[in-house]
């Protein structure tokens, strides 16, 4: 994805799909970890642009600090006030889990077949069988196409609520 915010459609189609077992924060919060190390790679010039975090390993390990995140904070949060928005003090640790592990998976998996320089498999095979395996353009539709999906999808459920 040219823009981490694209990764964020599957994110909303998910969260309103299983609003209770699905955490949107970690979702795009380790899309965004996983984009440092590009953004840190264009800004000095490194090759490859997409590197250790956009491998499957690499990704499940940034999962993991985003997790572990998630926990510090929580633990801070009961020692010391923490602002609580989108009641992510709430968000039980499955949920931050599955949303840590399906938004790091993804992100390898849309940037896979989007970006040459990816190693998905990485250290176990420099293969990136998925490279182009549909054009770019339909990809970027079917992440705005489920964002748009999922935010009429929250809609709905927060409706329903009311």
């Amino acid at each position: 994805m040219p823009v981490t915010p694209f990764h964020f459609g599957l994110g909303a189609a998910l969260k309103a799909a299983a609003p209770g077992r699905f955490s949107f924060l970690s979702f795009a919060a380790v899309n965004v970890l996983i984009d440092v190390e590009s953004f840190y790679n264009l800004m000095n010039a490194r090759f490859p642009v997409h590197a250790f975090f956009h491998t499957y390993l690499g990704a499940t390990l940034m999962a993991g600090a985003t997790i572990l995140l998630f926990l510090l904070a929580r633990w801070c949060s009961t020692r010391f006030y923490l602002p609580n928005p989108y009641r992510w003090q709430q968000l039980s640790l499955l949920q931050v889990t599955l949303g840590a592990l399906l938004g790091a998976l993804s992100h390898v998996v849309f940037d896979s077949i989007m970006h040459a320089d990816i190693r998905p498999l990485h250290p176990f095979s420099d293969e990136n069988v998925l490279y182009e395996i549909i054009p770019v353009y339909y990809l970027h539709v079917v992440c705005v196409f489920l964002g748009v999906l999922g935010l009429i999808g929250i809609d709905v459920r927060r409706a329903d609520e009311v």
